[in-house]
């Protein structure tokens, strides 16, 4: 309808005649015909697809159709008991991914419970409780204290109101609204004063208002937009494991082609040479790896959960260890979402406060020397005013009942005194006024008013100050001056003042209000949580930058960076950021790490121009307005204990305990888990290579009898898979991973390092097995089972002992060889296992295995050993020069 026009420039009446409406309300044949023209005032949620559709896609992975062409080969070879096995890793992979997804994305359906379910409104002049999906626009609806504002709404009278905007614009204390029309364009919502957003929450007073925008069209639902427009990010580890099994698909192809057109022109029959493609495919196949990264996934989020971060998909684990940005709102993330007095001006001096959030406890300290608050009365004076002048009070449980700015001054009291005065009368808050007054009994004989307020309207009506002894002249340039100091470190000043009255004085009039002692100010803020200090400093030296992005005042912002140890080069606001094109913000995001005052649209924005440039960005927030941006990060965390529905469903990590600090801990579970992945890839992939370099090589030297059977290579992947492959992915976490820079997110896989380990250990295993194999025929007089039961244990028997050089990729392992005991336990089960299938009858036969005399295990156990002390040098060399 009209719902893009700025309706906080327009006066009351222009508004309803825009919306053709009145005070009255709508007739019943006007909201008939808008709801059916409009439709609900509702988020509208994206369709989303059943159950089988979201399991069959788990296998749409280039890996996953490697394993698949494997099942169905090894199937059709008769391999039954081994095509099972490939399919049960199919399957549980599928499982996995299936269980994950079902858990997520429910962020649209969360913002349609955030809508209220019902609103009081003023239909053909009669009060009315409606469904909030009923509202039209041009509806005139009524709002009290605790209730949620069901629209957008352009307010028009006004009592007290104040309404928390936290969760909409990030914003730790509640605004006062009121009517006045703003005229100035592109005022960011946060001093939209003359609007109430749908969601956000009453705290104080009553008003009314006329519907201005419902349903997608309201703030919130241009939020649900841009959840949409998100979309799916893929992460670096899906992005890096996608590319290699693409690039290992069209490799294994590519050789299998080319074995078979050596072995036609070697003379082979077609099922020989296809036989011995089959092979070689399945001795390349690494049917583990997918298993092996899931496990090391999965353990991951084991431990982050341990550890207070709760992972919604599993992939996430290791975004978090690539990240190179994190982009954190600051209420109730970086800061406790608990306004405390942390400054008290009176005549006597400056007083720091101690203490956090809304705990009484907290000590008082001047000039960097703590005192007794007692000791100094306009200190004491100042804080009883702050208790008794106000209408917040501390539940049994804990917290505050009432406005976050009274209830830091209730607190603040607390630290010293449990003041307290029979109330006779008051004069409420009003923004037109400014000051808030009450009126109490002091004794037989005598009442006292105190105020609170703006220090320019509390100084205005004051005519001395109180200096700890008596009342003297008041200094109102040198208040002034102290109030914009504490203002300029990012404090709400609040004014304090008293008058005594005689004890006949019962009644509380506004005219009462003047010839006033000034008592002092008491400055507030959101304080930052004490251990996200520490986790910044550790982010700095893990080369992780922090960025804050919140809806709060700039002046705000930059105390808390500044305290917090945030490096930034100033700071910019939404409205400077809507001025900027996106060259000129990426030059700016280079040295400027705080903005202020910003909407959804700018968060968004600048965590996409970060990924522009390459970086992995993870995004912290707890409420409505940073849902798109948790949606659109690399990696999304939300705040577990304050955080709404809307941003944990948004989110691919939860913090339990809202604690800025766990996320350090989590990125170091990232950066192990990354660890582990690439050791299950430096494992397993030179010795899949040398299996299928043996068949290679045997289809050249036209080999009838190749060294490894289709069963061995099978048998080989799937025991040592589990009992090599798993046990690595429990390796100890390695010293200093927070030291380390973040790896660049293109980095692959395959490092320099790990592609020259694939060529040494591979090359080692062949020229090894063909020199066993050729021995034992020729000592033998071809007894082809027991020289290919010679290479089937040697193969197995250097994966064993390179299974104890990638328990670290750089360093050498000599003195942690017994520091994991899962893999010494799978190392004796594999084994068992070959001894079995070496000396059991049934299994000779199954395996076409051969039982072998004691010094062809001292062979094989000699000639297996030799990968290991080979690495181990080449790691030392590596380390030298």
């Amino acid at each position: 309808m009209h719902s893009e026009l700025s309706w906080y420039r327009a006066d009351i009446e222009e508004t309803f005649n825009i919306l053709e409406t009145g005070k009255e309300g709508l007739t019943e044949d006007e909201i008939s015909l808008r709801l059916s023209k409009y439709g609900y005032n509702e988020v509208e949620t994206e369709k989303k697809h059943g159950p089988a559709y979201m399991f069959l896609k788990q296998f749409a992975n280039p890996l996953i159709y490697i394993l698949i062409v494997a099942a169905i080969v090894t199937f059709f070879l008769g391999e039954y008991a081994d095509s099972a096995v490939i399919t049960g890793v199919i399957v549980a992979n599928a499982i996995i991914g299936f269980v994950q997804e079902r858990k997520a994305e429910n962020a649209l359906e969360s913002l349609v419970k955030m809508m209220q379910p019902e609103a009081t409104v003023l239909r053909n002049g009669m009060r009315e409780l409606i469904p909030s999906r009923e509202l039209v626009m041009g509806d005139i609806v009524l709002l009290e204290a605790g209730s949620r504002v069901p629209a957008d709404l352009r307010l028009f009278r006004i009592k007290n109101l104040r309404i928390d905007e936290s969760t909409l614009t990030g914003e730790s204390t509640a605004v006062e609204k009121n009517d006045a029309v703003i005229p100035n364009e592109d005022v960011p919502i946060a001093d939209q004063k003359n609007m109430a957003f749908s969601a956000t929450l009453i705290t104080q007073g009553t008003g009314m208002g006329v519907v201005v925008s419902t349903g997608k069209d309201t703030e919130i639902g241009k939020i649900s937009e841009l959840i949409k427009e998100s979309g799916e990010i893929s992460t670096p580890l899906t992005r890096t494991v996608n590319g290699l099994s693409k690039k290992l698909f069209f490799v294994i192809a590519f050789v299998s082609i080319l074995t078979y057109i050596v072995g036609r022109l070697q003379g082979f029959t077609n099922l020989d040479i296809f036989l011995a493609t089959v092979s070689m495919a399945v001795a390349a196949i690494p049917e583990g790896l997918p298993a092996l990264i899931t496990i090391s996934l999965a353990i991951g989020v084991n431990q982050m959960a341990s550890r207070n971060a709760i992972i919604r998909n599993l992939p996430s684990v290791e975004t978090l260890g690539s990240a190179t940005v994190i982009c954190s709102d600051k209420t109730g993330t970086l800061t406790m979402n608990q306004m405390t007095v942390t400054s008290v001006y009176t005549a006597e001096g400056r007083f720091d406060v101690a203490g956090e959030g809304y705990s009484r406890e907290g000590n008082f300290f001047l000039d960097g020397r703590q005192v007794n608050a007692s000791d100094f009365s306009s200190l004491a004076k100042t804080l009883k005013a702050g208790a008794l002048c106000n209408d917040a009070y501390i539940r049994e449980k804990g917290g505050i009942n009432g406005d976050p700015t009274e209830g830091a001054l209730l607190v603040s009291a607390l630290k010293v005194s449990s003041f307290h005065l029979p109330r006779l009368d008051s004069i409420p808050f009003e923004s037109e006024n400014r000051f808030m007054a009450t009126l109490h009994e002091m004794n037989e004989d005598s009442n006292i008013i105190y105020v609170k307020g703006s220090p320019e309207k509390i100084v205005g009506m004051c005519h001395s100050q109180f200096d700890g002894r008596k009342q003297v002249r008041l200094d109102s340039e040198q208040i002034l001056q102290k109030a914009s100091s504490m203002a300029s470190d990012g404090l709400r000043v609040i004014a304090m003042a008293c008058k005594p009255t005689g004890a006949d004085k019962k009644e509380l009039l506004p005219e009462d209000i003047h010839d006033l002692t000034f008592l002092g100010l008491q400055g507030m803020m959101d304080p930052p949580r004490e251990e996200v200090k520490g986790a910044i400093k550790k982010c700095n030296s893990a080369g992780i930058r922090v960025i804050m992005i919140t809806g709060d005042h700039v002046l705000t912002a930059r105390s808390i960076a500044g305290q917090l140890g945030i490096t930034t080069e100033g700071a910019l606001t939404g409205s400077e950021l809507d001025g900027m094109s996106d060259e000129h913000l990426l030059e700016k995001l280079e040295k400027v790490s705080v903005f202020a005052r910003t909407s959804p649209e700018d968060k968004s924005r600048i965590v996409r121009l970060l990924q522009d440039k390459e970086n992995v960005v993870a995004v912290t927030g707890d409420g409505i307005n940073d849902a798109p941006a948790l949606k659109k990060a690399d990696i999304g965390i939300a705040m577990g204990r304050s955080g709404t529905e809307v941003a944990k469903e948004a989110s691919d990590m939860v913090l339990t305990d809202d604690n800025f600090a766990s996320i350090v801990n989590a990125i170091e579970e990232g950066r192990d888990v990354y660890d582990k992945i690439q050791k299950v890839i430096l494992w397993t992939l030179p010795t899949n290579t040398s299996e299928a370099l043996i068949i290679i090589t045997a289809v050249f030297l036209g080999f009838t009898d190749p060294p490894l059977l289709p069963i061995h290579i099978l048998w080989i992947n799937t025991v040592t898979a589990i009992g090599l492959g798993v046990p690595i992915v429990f390796e100890p976490k390695e010293k200093q991973l927070l030291m380390r820079q973040p790896r660049p997110p293109d980095e692959p896989l395959l490092l320099p390092i790990i592609k020259r380990r694939i060529v040494t250990v591979a090359l080692l295993i062949v020229i090894a097995s063909f020199l066993l194999y050729f021995f034992e025929i020729e000592s033998t007089q071809g007894n082809v089972s027991k020289a290919q039961t010679i290479v089937l244990n040697t193969i197995v028997f250097f994966e064993i002992f390179y299974l104890f050089n990638s328990k670290s990729i750089y360093e050498n392992v000599i003195t942690r060889i017994f520091s994991n005991r899962i893999m010494l336990g799978g190392v004796f089960l594999v084994i068992l296992l070959q001894l079995f299938i070496t000396y059991n009858g049934f299994m000779n036969g199954v395996m076409s295995t051969a039982p072998l005399e004691i010094t062809d295990w001292m062979v094989i156990i000699l000639i297996s050993s030799s990968v290991f002390f080979l690495v181990e040098a080449e790691k030392l060399f590596h380390k030298k020069f």
